[in-house]
């Protein structure tokens, strides 16, 4: 039976949705697997690698088609421009994919979706493309030449520069196009680590410790996470060990009340409220409440909170921005793991570096002050505040902790040293602060500050 849509169809309608609709690409993919259940491992693999590999390669892909087009990128009609450019990416990073059968298969594409007339033009260019691939010449200045090889918007190559030299940006954007595998916490209450391993192995996961956190673990060689019978259970959950180090620097104690500000998918309050029952004797004590912006987010954290079974925490739709005075001193921790331009994850939300712009740093900036402001009242005297994003931008990270530790001058960076690992130590560049760096550390890159308030 001739299936009715085929992958590279389905390739074409979550790129259209992402680049041209502006939909965020795991959420567009995700949903569309979801959808097309019924493909095998093979077919979900291939559209999974087109659609990112496309996205994370797309500066290269547009520059490397206006070496062969008459018609640049800009001024392709956007189903062909989506057609052509993904079948580029297969011709320069899929070898087990026959030229010639990428070729025919997009001129059919073309074809079905109503452009007949430009069979031609499409066969032309890709053939052009495949003939002359290997000849194209890269940028010569340093900057060009980073954002077209690594597919990097200029701009955000050069905010780096500011503090990092080119050499050690190429190794971030190097580690961004690297494939890794599936890093995972282990749920210290359902499970054993050595059980653990032993039900990843019976489903035929790859498995690997790693080197940072105890109960972290490298999975790979598995279908899709919700076919694990492991992951259903609530064994575990998929967190980096970038967010995992959130919970390892939160002194948690039994009976602590916690309040994570913008905890959505709850990875980091899943963690704490765990590390509160194991401190504490039978039965439930402290609790989490994990808070977000929206009812989508907070529906998220709840299927978590329901798969690991937890009984102290709880979910709530609250906006972060807005002072909460109920919550004024009632918080032994509270996790601020803020909005951010997300530059630390382009390896994982790759077309976040398409959608960041200068000017929305400058908001996010603004944001981040306005949050950390409020949740500066919920903290108990003794207390701490965990600060945290997921970019590698200073004006986010270090700068928005001096700036906060002037304007509150109770609070003081609190000595984070002791409680990582010996890998990690050296990292601490100031008191209190840690920078994770793709490509450097094994993680995402994610900043941490611990941050505590006086004892009265």
């Amino acid at each position: 039976m001739t299936k009715q849509i085929s992958e590279r169809e389905i390739v074409l309608g979550i790129l259209l949705e992402i680049t041209k609709e502006g939909g965020y690409s795991h959420i567009v993919l995700r949903n569309t697997l979801e959808k097309y259940q019924y493909l095998d491992k093979k077919e979900r693999e291939f559209i999974t690698r087109v659609v990112e590999g496309t996205l994370e390669h797309l500066i290269e892909i547009d520059y490397i088609i206006n070496q062969f087009s008459k018609v640049k990128v800009n001024k392709m009609k956007p189903v062909i421009r989506t057609i052509i450019r993904n079948s580029v990416y297969q011709i320069k990073y899929m070898d087990s994919i026959p030229d010639h059968a990428v070729c025919s298969e997009s001129v059919k594409l073309a074809v079905k979706k109503g452009f007949s007339g430009l069979r031609g033009y499409v066969n032309g260019v890709l053939r052009s493309v495949v003939k002359g691939i290997d000849e194209v010449e890269y940028p010569s200045d340093p900057i060009k030449r980073l954002s077209v090889r690594y597919s990097c918007p200029e701009w955000i190559i050069r905010l780096w520069k500011e503090t990092y030299d080119l050499s050690l940006i190429e190794t971030m954007l190097k580690d961004f196009q690297t494939e890794k595998p599936t890093t995972i916490r282990r749920c210290r209450s359902r499970i054993t680590m050595e059980q653990l391993k032993k039900r990843l192995e019976e489903e035929h996961v790859l498995v690997e410790n790693h080197p940072y956190l105890k109960d972290a673990l490298l999975i790979s060689k598995y279908d899709y996470l919700e076919s694990l019978e492991t992951f259903r259970e609530g064994l575990f959950v998929v967190q980096d060990i970038s967010s995992m180090l959130v919970g390892e620097l939160a002194h948690v104690q039994a009976g602590a009340q916690v309040i994570d500000l913008c905890a959505a998918p709850g990875g980091k309050a899943l963690d704490v409220a765990e590390r509160i029952l194991m401190e504490g004797q039978a039965g439930c004590s402290g609790h989490v409440e994990a808070r977000d912006l929206t009812e989508y987010k907070v529906s998220l954290i709840e299927e978590n909170i329901e798969r690991m079974g937890l009984c102290n925490v709880t979910a709530v739709c609250q906006d972060a921005s807005v002072y909460d005075e109920k919550s004024a001193g009632k918080a032994d921790i509270v996790i601020a793991d803020l909005p951010c331009s997300g530059l630390g994850v382009l390896g994982k939300k790759t077309d976040l570096k398409y959608k960041a712009s200068p000017e929305g740093i400058v908001s996010l900036v603004k944001l981040q002050r306005k949050i950390l402001s409020c949740a500066a009242s919920y903290v108990k005297p003794g207390g701490e505040l965990l600060y945290s994003t997921c970019t590698v931008n200073p004006k986010e990270n270090i700068e928005n902790v001096h700036w906060f530790l002037k304007e509150f001058p109770e609070f003081y960076a609190d000595d984070i040293r002791e409680d990582l690992c010996l890998e990690l130590r050296e990292s601490v560049t100031e008191n209190g602060c840690i920078q994770l760096l793709p490509g450097v550390h094994k993680s995402d890159g994610f900043f941490i500050a611990r941050l505590r308030k006086k004892e009265v």
